[in-house]
């Protein structure tokens, strides 16, 4: 491939990444307050974790929140299933992959991307929560990028809500003991996060973390999230 060949490709690359980005943006503007879930993608109707989680989406949706999930099969099918059937939006963020990856039809707002990062972008944009279910390296990942953009300031503090004690604790326990242990963290990031077991539970923690002051962004934390 010639340097001319190189950069046309690339050039095309751009276009795609910011088709992805001004998609997103001009349809999750409209959602109101959501409340952006992460599990996994190998969960079964038949499954408590998927029967938990569909009960999760259904209360947050019936409390007015948007719930995002990301679109896929099973915690992400049980949380738009859950909010499908509450008086909220439910939404879909897919990913394209080769595998295990197929959209699910509890959906009234599906987007599709090719591109992880612009993905993310939509997760945390418009999210005045994230919650947390059992999952694999995706959830990992998805629970480590909000992690690090909130500890660096790169995006408002919002509650993240870890659902299950008896699935996250034994990572929390390793984060104390070795992370913030040998200096790498400091303990204060650990507060970052909160563990419960019931969707009662969570829209509790949710509440509970904004008190008095209301959902939406301050002045200062919209200001931040157009740098995001």
């Amino acid at each position: 491939m010639s340097a001319a060949d190189r950069r046309k490709r690339e050039a095309a690359r751009i276009e795609r990444y910011k088709e992805e980005f001004a998609r997103g943006f001009e349809q999750l503007a409209s959602i109101g307050l959501s409340v952006s879930m992460f599990g996994s993608a190998r969960a079964n109707p038949a499954e408590p974790c998927y029967q938990l989680a569909e009960r999760t989406a259904r209360l947050l949706s019936d409390a007015g929140f948007a719930v995002v999930s990301g679109g896929g099969p099973g915690l992400m099918e049980a949380y738009n299933k859950g909010a499908y059937e509450g008086r909220s939006t439910s939404v879909g963020l897919n990913i394209q992959l080769p595998h295990e990856q197929l959209t699910n039809p509890y959906q009234d707002l599906s987007l599709s991307f090719r591109h992880f990062f612009t993905r993310k972008v939509m997760f945390v944009r418009y999210a005045c929560a994230y919650v947390v279910l059992p999952g694999g390296f995706g959830t990992l990942d998805e629970l480590a990028e909000i992690l690090t953009l909130m500890q660096t300031g790169k995006t408002r503090r919002v509650p993240i809500v870890l659902v299950q004690q008896a699935f996250w604790g034994g990572l929390l326990d390793w984060m104390r003991q070795r992370m913030v242990g040998e200096g790498l963290i400091d303990a204060a990031d650990l507060d970052l996060m909160r563990v419960v077991e019931q969707p009662e539970e969570v829209l509790h923690a949710i509440a509970g973390y904004y008190g008095g002051r209301g959902y939406e962004p301050s002045e200062k934390e919209t200001d931040l999230m157009f740098e995001l």
